[in-house]
């Protein structure tokens, strides 16, 4: 599997391995000790839990650090007048009459319930390279699609307030 990042994301998910590597682990694995020594194991919950923590912080370790070993690098840049990463899109759903605003970002900063969507999801791919005025189709499957139009489109050039969502 190989996500699309940016630059900036593979920074960011370099700064949360140092941080988890250099800050974290030594802090958990003083945890695991001093609960260890606290008697018998079987019945020692802060231990299991201490030893819990140690493992979920190694686990998000070993995930970033596949994810930037098999990130495919895209650019930030797009046309002025065409929906490209970090844009701010405002779509009209026909079908429901309604208009949002959606962040067009990379995989791993999607988050649909604060209007940031990925560029491999349906509304994504069919956003992508289009313009203000246009009407598009996003095919969410083999058998279902919906209209979309493309009111305006904000170009955004800092992506520095996106957070790489956390598993």
């Amino acid at each position: 599997m190989y996500d699309k990042l940016t630059r900036s994301d593979m920074e960011k998910m370099q700064k949360e391995i140092d941080y988890r590597k250099l800050e974290l682990r030594p802090k958990l694995l003083e945890e695991v000790k001093e609960t260890r020594a606290h008697g018998d194991l079987s019945e020692n919950f802060e231990y299991h839990a201490a030893k819990r923590e140690k493992n979920k912080n190694e686990s998000r370790i070993r995930y970033l650090e596949r994810m930037l070993r098999t990130a495919q690098v895209i650019e930030v840049e797009s046309k002025e007048d065409e929906v490209g990463m970090n844009n701010t899109v405002e779509v009209y759903f026909e079908e429901e009459d309604i208009t949002e605003q959606y962040r067009i970002v990379t995989t791993v900063r999607g988050d649909s319930l604060n209007h940031l969507i990925s560029i491999e999801s349906p509304l994504g791919k069919a956003l992508m390279g289009h313009k203000a005025g246009e009407r598009v189709e996003v095919q969410v499957n083999d058998s279902y699609s919906y209209p979309v139009v493309i009111r305006s489109i904000v170009n955004t050039e800092d992506d520095s307030e996106d957070k790489i969502r956390s598993y």
